[in-house]
């Protein structure tokens, strides 16, 4: 069984959701460790445990970041980590795959699935074997949570309800 080592130089956590309701507004985490157990040849073998440090969002706005931080959202002081675990993979195509797990944010528990995109593997410079996988999803951030909300004058609201992400995660294998 090979081991897995998050390559977090080459790793990013980001999402994305629509502000009010004309465009998207981008964050990411960077502090996230992802551990992956099982025989990177037999998908269904793979156990995915992720683990993401709330303090750790950003969003190139300090104001914002904090107000992300607090009671309103994410209530990091608290809740200092969002948790998934995954519960099954399935194939879902040639280098694709479906990741269900039980995803935890701000002590509240659902399940989702989870995009998944093997980009292969290949040796470093150093003789490193190194795979890639590309991971995305979306979720309903009031399922856990997240509620804050300022109705607009013109309709619709501050933040859209649905919230999504994308990973590019890189492993060594030895």
């Amino acid at each position: 069984m090979a081991k897995w080592s998050l390559d977090k130089a080459h790793s990013e956590l980001e999402f994305r959701v629509k502000h009010m309701m004309i465009s998207n507004v981008k964050g990411l985490f960077e502090d996230f460790d992802v551990e992956v157990t099982g025989n990177p040849d037999d998908i269904s073998s793979l156990h995915v445990d992720v683990s993401i440090g709330v303090d750790s969002i950003t969003t190139k706005n300090e104001q914002r970041d904090q107000h992300l931080r607090s009671e309103d959202f994410f209530h990091g002081e608290k809740h200092p980590k969002i948790t998934f675990k995954s519960t099954h993979i399935a194939t879902a195509g040639k280098d694709k795959f479906h990741i269900t797990g039980d995803l935890t944010i701000k002590g509240i528990t659902k399940s989702i699935v989870v995009d998944a995109e093997n980009g292969g593997t290949a040796q470093d410079p150093w003789g490193n074997k190194k795979i890639g996988f590309t991971v995305s999803g979306k979720l309903k951030r009031e399922d856990f949570g997240l509620t804050w909300n300022t109705a607009l004058e013109t309709g619709g609201v501050m933040v859209s309800s649905e919230v999504k992400f994308e990973g590019d995660i890189q492993f060594a294998l030895s």
